[in-house]
């Protein structure tokens, strides 16, 4: 049967972008939770302004393994509190509460872990090669051009919590792109764009490395991390210009990631400096 425009298929109804269904909240929970597992609750909301925000003013009444799922952020944020905007269902926007056990120094390794996730989990669900761009970009290639198609934002909540932000591109077409160098899965030529597959897969990539990196008291070596990251990292061996905060800027090639998750930047005349936070812009194609 046909529903009338009355029953829920006017343009704001949920089903009214058949090509961009809704997610299934108790489907996902059926998946995801259970004895064990690292994700103990998952909500799913038609719109917010910024699960991150949503996530940590609840922080301190929730465990650990909270989930906050979205299907369109009005108010979204990457770093440096730029803007993170796409229509109602065409990506995966989601935070997870995290309460880790590691050492502090340690820490700043969680969105460089997510990334690795994330990436992990598209190249097996998607058939995309997804590579990171430090500290917390997710770049694809369109039409042989590396364009971003995600990112991450990790923020403290409360004095032992972090929530940890995921914004991807899965549907977004050319026509919708906020920047010409922003890309999709679906620009990308993905084999998979159906968001429930790839938000299970992106999930249970994410618990498999935060159990790994947690088990091994946040060492990153230990934990296989800090090689797989700077395996997938398209930031190593380019020259690169770091914008750092003090309207500072430091040039050089991108040699490594340091234990503490920091860009060690070796610059023309001879020292290598390890960048904490600040911008990265590559000059130029790894070789």
């Amino acid at each position: 049967m046909t529903p009338s425009l009355g029953q829920g298929t006017g343009p704001t109804s949920r089903w009214s972008d058949l090509e961009r269904p809704p997610l299934g909240a108790p489907a996902l929970r059926r998946a995801l939770l259970g004895p064990g597992a690292l994700w103990t609750s998952l909500d799913l909301v038609p719109t917010t302004g910024s699960t991150n925000t949503d996530l940590a003013s609840r922080a301190a009444e929730l465990p650990e393994g909270a989930v906050l799922v979205a299907e369109e952020q009005t108010s979204g944020r990457g770093r440096l509190d730029r803007a993170w905007s796409a229509p109602a269902r065409s990506g995966l926007f989601f935070s997870v509460l995290l309460k880790p056990d590691v050492p502090a120094h340690r820490l700043a390794w969680l969105p460089l872990l997510t990334g690795v996730a994330v990436a992990t989990a598209l190249a097996r669900a998607a058939g995309v090669d997804t590579a990171l761009k430090w500290p917390n970009d997710l770049l694809v290639t369109v039409g042989g051009e590396e364009r971003k198609a995600g990112g991450i934002l990790a923020e403290r909540a409360g004095d032992h919590g972090i929530v940890v932000g995921v914004g991807l591109n899965v549907t977004l077409r050319a026509d919708e792109l906020p920047v010409p160098t922003a890309g999709s899965l679906a620009l990308a030529d993905a084999v998979c764009t159906d968001r429930d597959p790839l938000l299970r897969a992106v999930l249970r990539s994410l618990e498999e490395w935060y159990g790994r990196w947690t088990a091994a008291g946040g060492d990153p070596a230990a934990s296989g991390l800090q090689a797989a990251y700077a395996a997938g990292c398209a930031t190593l061996g380019r020259s690169v210009r770091a914008e750092l905060p003090g309207d500072r800027a430091l040039t050089g090639e991108a040699a490594a990631i340091d234990g503490d998750g920091r860009l060690v930047v070796a610059t023309p005349d001879g020292r290598r400096e390890a960048v904490g936070a600040g911008d990265i812009v590559h000059l130029r194609p790894a070789r």
